[in-house]
């Protein structure tokens, strides 16, 4: 699935099943929350604490399914392209990084 289709398969399952988007401000909350639940499995699976009763079933995979879903639904109802945004993001990333990383001691 490419990112357009992503963004069409969503779009499409917003309007058959969610009814219609959650303004943009509720979705930035959901946002959040998911962020804080891939969070929570990271600092579990692969830091220091422990895990919870509560935390049974929960995987990493949907978790981050989850965010994505987020995303893709604010980049739907406020118009934008995330082919094109990544794109561009990503050439941005070059331009600016192109040897900074490379040259990083901290990274060798």
């Amino acid at each position: 699935m490419t990112i357009q289709e992503a963004q069409q398969t969503v779009d499409k399952w917003i309007k058959e099943n969610g009814v219609r988007y959650f303004n943009e401000l509720t979705n930035m909350a959901i946002l959040t929350e998911e962020v804080g639940e891939v969070a929570r499995i990271i600092s579990r699976q692969y830091g220091e604490q422990s895990f919870k009763k509560s935390d049974e079933g929960k995987q990493l995979g949907d978790e981050l399914a989850d965010v994505l879903f987020v995303i893709i639904c604010l980049a739907n109802q406020t118009g934008i392209n995330l082919t094109q945004a990544l794109e561009a993001n990503l050439q941005k990333k070059t331009n600016r990084d192109r040897d900074r990383h490379q040259q990083n001691e901290k990274l060798k």
